[in-house]
């Protein structure tokens, strides 16, 4: 497939990039930059844009744009589009297209893979799903995903028993695996919201960074006015290392392990690009379209669990 890679030579996009080609698919790189880009594109151009998706069969927008416009554009030229987003409120707005080709979204780690682990631990039997994200904070992450992190700050969301509730703040403690006991907070992912309605259980995303320094300073700055609108510089203290988990209150327990966010990103999009061409039109999440068995092994994301249908260790 040619597959055109949206911010292609950014953070995340030119992990994307590097996998597809691992892959053997044709990867092309679209970007500003005619330096780095294999074709030039400005998304706030829709002429270049339409351009840019000649002989295109699957577009993945890793550029950290957010607007509804791409997807529409993308799908009416006969591309399949696919979103690394973690935003609610972009999700909803995709969410009400009626593309001609398919969309794909919830790809990446979380959402993603949170995705893939919420629903296996719920096929061990229905009950309500805590998912914990924890990040290593000393990833230096492209420029969209530390704005998306601050972007949260001081803002709230309805969960899904109908509670209004402010990001970092209604922490929740976890025993999690090899990492001892954490308290994580509440964070707008898209995950929960998509989950909640296709599990018909309430989902609730708990969210944590592994320098327990660095979440305290989360959790008391998103009380400060102002404080999204802070220096986004800033090199927090941490690791790369990454942990995403899902548990019921039956017991059911699944988790996944690696290092890179980005890295693990990229795995997932690169297993929804490959999906997108071969779906039917209309808007999909990755839960509805593959299982944890999708996820490559050898590919630096481990999965573990307990209970019915245990996951394998990659």
């Amino acid at each position: 497939m040619r597959i055109l890679v949206l911010g292609g030579y950014g953070a995340v996009g030119a992990r994307i990039v590097a996998e597809l080609r691992a892959a053997g698919e044709q990867a092309v790189v679209a970007g500003r930059d005619p330096a780095r880009a294999d074709r030039v594109v400005d998304l706030s151009d829709v002429t270049t844009y339409r351009a840019a998706l000649t002989g295109i069969d699957v577009v993945v927008n890793a550029a950290g744009t957010e607007d509804p416009a791409l997807a529409v554009v993308a799908t009416e030229c006969g591309a399949a589009f696919v979103d690394i987003t973690a935003t609610t409120g972009y999700v909803a707005a995709l969410q009400g297209l009626a593309p001609a080709r398919p969309i794909i979204l919830s790809v990446g780690l979380a959402p993603g893979l949170t995705n893939l682990l919420a629903a296996a631990v719920c096929a061990d039997g229905p009950a309500p799903v805590d998912i914990a994200v924890v990040l290593g904070a000393g990833e230096r992450h492209g420029a969209a995903a530390t704005a998306w992190s601050y972007r949260l700050l001081g803002r709230t969301f309805t969960d899904a028993a109908g509670v209004r509730v402010r990001n970092y703040t209604r922490p929740r403690t976890f025993d999690l695996p090899n990492r001892g006991r954490r308290r994580l907070y509440r964070a707008d992912f898209s995950d929960q919201h998509i989950l909640t309605r296709d599990l018909g259980v309430p989902v609730r995303t708990y969210f944590g960074v592994d320098s327990r320094t660095a979440m305290a300073a989360l959790a008391l700055l998103t009380w400060i006015p102002g404080a999204a609108r802070a220096p986004r510089g800033l090199h927090l203290p941490g690791t790369d290392a990454w942990l995403a988990l899902a548990r019921t209150d039956a017991g059911a327990l699944r988790w996944a392990v690696g290092r890179g966010q980005s890295h693990a990103t990229a795995i997932l999009a690169v297993t929804a690009a490959r999906l997108g061409a071969r779906l039917s039109p209309g808007v999909h999440h990755l839960h509805q379209v593959a299982t944890l068995a999708d996820v490559p092994p050898g590919v630096g994301i481990e999965l573990h669990g307990s209970g019915r249908g245990a996951c394998r260790v990659l």
